[in-house]
């Protein structure tokens, strides 16, 4: 429970196997956000297909860092992170981004950003 957040492990909970539509619909069922670090699922039409189809709130973690590194900026934008699922109804996939090398020069505490990936905003 650092920082507030209680994490479920995948593998505490299903076999490394499981298909995505069998986790992705136990998420939903406990009202637990999913986390994941594959930017290509929106892409994937049976992953894509179980989020809506199951209400999964989604976020998805981006970028190209150690892990302890990606944790520590997904810790730093939890307000915000907070703030999105508060304004956002089911299904649904988010971005967390890391803040920028200019934010983290002038703030090394900086958070990153949430932006709305799926459903794609209406214009």
């Amino acid at each position: 429970m650092e920082a507030g957040l209680r994490v479920e492990r995948h593998r505490d909970h299903f076999a490394p196997e499981s298909p995505d539509d069998l986790w992705l619909r136990a998420v939903a069922e406990k009202g637990w956000i999913a986390v994941s670090h594959d930017a290509r699922i929106r892409y994937k039409p049976n992953e894509r297909d179980a989020v809506i189809r199951h209400r999964v709130r989604l976020l998805i973690v981006v970028g190209k860092a150690p892990f302890p590194e990606l944790a520590r900026h997904f810790v730093a934008t939890a307000n915000r992170i907070r703030a999105f699922i508060a304004a956002h109804k089911a299904p649904w996939i988010a971005k967390v981004y890391r803040p920028t090398e200019k934010e983290l020069a002038r703030n090394p505490q900086a958070p990153g950003t949430v932006t709305l990936w799926y459903p794609p905003r209406r214009r």
